[in-house]
């Protein structure tokens, strides 16, 4: 049919739609897929970040046993995980779950002792738990104070074995009163406990001399001492340090305490070398007429303070003496200890002679 005029030609059948494109959809599901995936990697890179790279072929741990030094701390009451953590943050060990993990696997469990250990950086997980369990990694001063030492000779050892400086101890030493140390005391002989110390890296000399000195005074409170007579339990057991042998210590404080009883005066040759100043087992004339405070030669009751640091054995003895009536004692064999106790003159006379005889064979100990 020929079209109208000015009209648009007759359309035959159904009307031609436009076509429909399906790549915006395929698109945007696509996409759609793609930020789904992207959102579980990254949660799971966030989650379990060591399992995601190590499926890309990275390790979580270090290989070798390091380089360089690093010093880590344990601390007490640190479990594993904070083990973990500290070798991480100073880059011992790659990761936090190479070492957790294998600590968790190990049987027995391993114990890790609180203190200051000497690392490398850079350690697999199985060389640093090694390293931690062998003690001699541990960086530590260990000060060991024999019974009956003196203050200047525990000030000496202390120096000797921290590093610290021993005019700075000398000083501390002297500020008895920043310590705790009653004013009755006239210095702080006999309040420096003696027992092994271990130190770690950092603790200051203060510090050092505080706790033997707390030590001290949890070794008087375990016996019953009350405060008030500290210094004065500490004088006598000082005295009996120095002057027993460890088998008759009550009897030595039995006898100081029979001689203080009768009016008589100690005669203890160790208050006379200590007064002095002098060392040896027997003072010279010269140090026998040394008129000190310390000098029970010359000086009635008890020295004016300790004269040697007591260990429990010494203060146990000065708080429970034997019983007896005994107002002499001498050793008669430096090498043994043995001592010999007697009730009149006569015998300690004889003792004395026995101990000059056996003193004259053994002429090294009188020096």
């Amino acid at each position: 049919m020929p079209a109208d005029e000015g009209g648009e030609p007759p359309r035959h059948g159904r009307e031609r739609r436009p076509k429909r494109h399906i790549w915006p959809w395929v698109l945007g599901v696509l996409l759609v897929l793609l930020l789904a995936v992207g959102g579980a990697s990254a949660w799971a890179y966030q989650t379990y970040p060591e399992q995601v790279k190590s499926l890309f072929g990275w390790s979580n741990d270090y290989s070798g046993s390091g380089t360089g030094t690093v010093q880590i701390q344990i601390q007490p009451g640190d479990f594993g995980v904070d083990v973990a953590n500290t070798l991480v943050a100073e880059d011992v060990t790659k990761t936090k779950s190479a070492f957790y993990d294998l600590l968790v696997r190990t049987s027995p469990a391993p114990t890790l002792e609180p203190g200051t250990y000497r690392l490398k950086e850079h350690m697999s997980a199985k060389a640093a738990l090694a390293a931690l369990l062998d003690p001699k990694n541990r960086v530590e001063s260990i000060v060991r104070i024999p019974e009956g030492s003196t203050a200047k000779q525990i000030l000496e050892l202390t120096a000797e074995a921290t590093g610290q400086d021993l005019t700075e101890l000398k000083a501390i030493a002297k500020d008895t009163a920043s310590l705790g140390i009653p004013k009755s005391a006239p210095n702080i002989e006999g309040w420096l406990f003696p027992a092994t110390y271990t130190f770690q890296p950092g603790v200051t000399g203060r510090e050092m001399l505080q706790k033997m000195v707390d030590r001290m005074k949890q070794s008087l409170d375990d016996a019953g001492v009350p405060v008030a007579q500290r210094q004065k339990v500490l004088t006598m057991a000082g005295l009996v340090q120095k002057e027993g042998n460890g088998r008759d210590d009550a009897k030595v404080a039995r006898v100081f305490l029979n001689r203080i009883a009768s009016g008589m005066r100690l005669q203890s040759d160790a208050t006379v070398s200590y007064g002095a100043g002098g060392t040896t087992v027997v003072p010279t004339k010269k140090q026998f007429a040394n008129d000190n405070p310390y000098n029970t030669w010359l000086h009635d009751g008890l020295p004016v303070g300790p004269i040697s640091s007591p260990g429990d054995a010494a203060i146990t003895a000065a708080l429970h003496p034997a019983k007896g009536e005994w107002i002499y004692f001498v050793t008669v064999n430096l090498e043994t200890g043995k001592t010999v106790f007697s009730t009149t003159l006569a015998q300690h006379d004889a003792a004395a002679a026995q101990f000059t005889r056996w003193l004259k064979a053994h002429p090294d100990y009188a020096k």
